[in-house]
């Protein structure tokens, strides 16, 4: 279980009202929007923090689904009350690049393609992130490596 923080200025607006809260439908349908699933997931909106738990499909959908909720404009933090491990997230600061981010949470640069890869369909191109954005950053060994 984790608590994670998102700018709540920050992120895509679901909603057409600026006054009006993101609900948990204005969330269920962005997470189907993106074309993820939150079967097995129960989601609850208290004002500026969702509340995502149960049992989730993957690991991978798990995380997609907590930053596919908390990057919405309006929302300030998602408690994680799911199966699995603590996600690694990481939060785009102004002047971040992917294969800056990279470079310091996988040691190199060049492996930038897997944080786009891991934070798909989120990210629709790797230049295309923003301050206050958090992004999945994997855990998986790079392929061609042996543990």
């Amino acid at each position: 279980m984790g608590l994670w923080s998102f700018v709540k200025g920050a992120g895509k607006s679901v909603f057409n009202k600026k006054d009006k809260e993101p609900n948990v439908d204005d969330l269920l349908a962005e997470i189907e929007g993106l074309g993820l699933e939150a079967e097995g997931l129960d989601i609850e909106v208290d004002g500026d923090k969702v509340k995502v738990k149960g049992t989730p499909k993957s690991q991978e959908m798990k995380e997609k689904v907590i930053l596919a909720v908390g990057n919405v404009n309006g929302i300030a933090s998602v408690e994680d009350d799911v199966e699995g491990d603590e996600p690694v997230f990481h939060e785009v600061q102004k002047g971040d690049t992917l294969w800056a981010i990279s470079s310091k949470t996988l040691g190199n640069g060049s492996r930038y393609n897997e944080i786009f890869e891991a934070n798909k369909p989120m990210l629709s191109h790797p230049d295309k992130i923003y301050p206050g954005q958090m992004l999945r950053i994997p855990q998986d060994k790079p392929k061609g490596t042996v543990a």
